[in-house]
């Protein structure tokens, strides 16, 4: 296939790969955060290979949904083939599943042969979306042949729509999970919500030995998908209590000096819809990017604690905790930094709201090609990777952001 192509503002050059190094080396943690959202985690791929490209390793990845596919591809192989096994991932499952798969590649082929306006990318994702529905992705999963209503209750068959049978067989291809449990130098935490108890729940390389199971829960978006049974506990999609694994990571101890590059798929920001497919395709983004909000918030609130918890110890008498309380205050007292980088994905004005499932090769091309090129922006900016100030202990960069603020001056 044609790969997503980078423009020279996207490309990294030597000064700026020599500015990153040299930054990304003071913070002990590297992590990459990975939210969930379908077919728009192509865009997350594009973010990677272009820090990828820049020499910036990551050496914890943390995923959910579709974030945790591609965080597990990256971690469970050697850095020199983690772009290309990406590459072959989403060129897999960009291609319609099922027996009869031959209409919808012919009608994507004729496609392609026209100019790529904003009206045909229109209709070529209306077209892929409804191939998903219809029979699946390859490799990815695939339309069951009877309704859930025809099923035995208690069966996969009867509590869901689709058999992602296909998916382990394209994680064991594609992914070195010995790598990943014996590599001590790369962490996966893929999160996922249990379903008896509602709770979330995060596997994490570290406590656990991560499988395709792990993956595969993660990613297990009711109804579409069934539960994924792990040591006698049913699993869904962590997406549907906490899209975003940042808390996790910054509710570890010990803690450490840690650049999180976190990387969304849904943007909060958005027009005021005007039609109900708007409306459909806002109370997405509203309700997946939610996540990331309130995480900021919450390291934000946190550093201010420690910091006003240090400065009112100083004063005390001998300017110590009481060794009575020492264990308990020890969390709070530390002056380890967070730096979280946003990189958020800005929906084009032709998406709709079943942009998450338009898994059609020129979405893909489009989502992968804006990662690189936010990361291209987010590189001219070499400053947002400096380590925070420790008396603060945080700071938050988002070139889009920064960019709005520009334009109101």
């Amino acid at each position: 296939m044609t790969r997503p192509t980078r423009t020279p503002a996207d490309a990294p050059g030597a000064a700026q790969r020599k500015a990153l190094a040299a930054r990304a080396a003071a913070y002990p943690t590297i992590a990459l955060v990975l939210q969930g959202g379908g077919a728009l985690g192509a865009y997350q791929c594009g973010v990677y290979e272009g820090l990828h490209d820049a020499g910036l390793r990551p050496n914890w990845l943390a995923g959910t949904s579709i974030g945790a596919i591609n965080a597990a591809i990256i971690a469970g192989n050697a850095p020199e083939h983690r772009v290309e096994r990406l590459h072959e991932f989403w060129d897999t499952i960009c291609e319609p599943g099922g027996a009869l798969s031959w209409p919808a590649t012919a009608v994507r082929a004729a496609l392609a042969a026209f100019p790529q306006t904003p009206e045909l990318k229109s209709g070529a994702a209306s077209l892929a979306a409804l191939a998903a529905l219809w029979q699946g992705q390859r490799g990815f999963f695939e339309a069951r042949a009877l309704s859930p209503f025809l099923q035995a209750d208690g069966s996969d068959g009867a509590t869901s729509f689709y058999d992602p049978a296909p998916l382990r067989a394209t994680l064991e291809r594609l992914v070195d999970f010995d790598r990943i449990n014996g590599d001590a130098s790369v962490r996966l935490t893929v999160g996922t919500v249990e379903v008896v108890t509602g709770n979330v729940r995060y596997f994490d390389s570290r406590t656990t030995r991560i499988g395709p199971q792990h993956v595969m829960a993660s990613g297990a978006l009711p109804p579409a998908f069934p539960a994924v049974n792990i040591e006698g506990c049913d699993y869904w999609d962590g997406g549907l209590v906490s899209n975003t694994p940042l808390e996790y990571l910054l509710d570890q101890w010990p803690r450490k000096d840690t650049l999180a590059l976190q990387v969304d798929v849904w943007s909060a920001r958005g027009q005021r819809p005007a039609s109900m497919m708007d409306v459909l395709e806002r109370m997405k983004d509203v309700q997946y990017s939610s996540r990331t909000r309130a995480a900021t918030r919450h390291v934000a609130r946190t550093q201010q604690l420690r910091t006003a918890l240090t400065d009112l110890i100083q004063r005390l008498p001998d300017g110590k905790v009481p060794d009575e309380l020492r264990d308990a205050f020890a969390p709070w007292l530390d002056d380890r930094v967070f730096n979280i980088v946003h990189l958020i994905y800005q929906a084009k004005p032709h998406e709709e709201q079943f942009k998450d499932y338009a898994f059609g090769r020129i979405a893909m091309r489009e989502h992968w090609h804006a990662g690189l090129h936010d990361t291209g922006l987010t590189l001219h900016h070499p400053h947002f990777f400096d380590l925070p100030d420790r008396h603060k202990g945080f700071a938050v960069h988002d070139v889009h952001h920064l960019t709005r603020e520009h334009a109101q001056t």
